[in-house]
């Protein structure tokens, strides 16, 4: 990654660790930092203009959240998750989102509403896939917030957030699924407008299952296209 690179996803300053953490957190989201990508103390802290002291505080921060690890040899690295893992993150997510959703369905306030459809309505509207992925944590977020549950917020937020940065390269390999997701969230909107916890639960569980179909898919593609490509390489290599 370019020395600047990480400034494009800078985040509103508030204290020096929550402005690395936030910028750190969006980077890796948005899958502009790759999964096994290392992470260097010095070079971050040279990038976004802060002593080291913050970027290791929010490189511990992002381990506890499932984002990266600390290999004893070469430092923080951008996690990487196998597909075993992947499915069960999305079990818990379901078990933990649905629940978050129906107890949303009964404390969701008139001014929530229209925050989620005015989140939506940006979505609806944007074609950067790293972008719209970071609208749809909003909007999931906002959503579970209206659950008036924080220890249950935040179980969601960390297995959400682990999950997350597959779902962003996902989309760009299958990028019919923004369309298919935005179409989804009016449905759960329109239940939770109803009040309707049951349905806004089942919503929301095929919501995640064709998520997690999407990714599986992108993976056996890219799976398929590796031998492929270093066959061709290796054609080329012989002429």
């Amino acid at each position: 990654m370019p020395d600047s690179a990480l400034l494009e996803f800078s985040q509103p300053r508030r204290t020096a660790h929550q402005f690395v953490r936030e910028t750190l957190r969006r980077a890796i989201l948005t899958g502009a930092l790759d999964g096994g990508t290392r992470l260097v103390q010095a070079d971050i802290a040279a990038q976004l203009e802060v002593s080291t002291t913050p970027v290791r505080e929010a490189l511990r921060d992002l381990a506890a959240d499932g984002l990266i690890h600390f290999d004893p040899h070469r430092g923080a690295i951008v996690r990487e998750l196998d597909m075993t893992e992947l499915v069960e993150l999305y079990d818990i997510r379901k078990a933990l989102e649905s629940l978050a959703v129906r107890k949303a369905a009964g404390e969701i306030t008139e001014a929530q509403l229209k925050s989620a459809t005015e989140l939506q309505d940006r979505m609806d509207r944007e074609s950067d896939v790293g972008l719209w992925v970071q609208l749809n944590s909003e909007f999931h977020s906002l959503l579970y917030r209206a659950a008036v549950s924080p220890r249950l917020f935040s179980l969601v937020e960390s297995v959400q957030d682990a999950a997350t940065i597959y779902v962003a390269h996902s989309l760009a390999v299958s990028p019919g699924r923004i369309k298919e997701g935005n179409r989804e969230h009016r449905s759960l909107i329109q239940a939770l407008r109803k009040r309707d916890g049951e349905k806004a639960a089942t919503i929301l569980e095929s919501h995640l299952d064709a998520t997690l179909e999407t990714i599986v898919t992108a993976n056996s593609t890219e799976d398929q296209a590796e031998p492929e490509q270093a066959t061709k390489r290796t054609r080329s290599s012989r002429r």
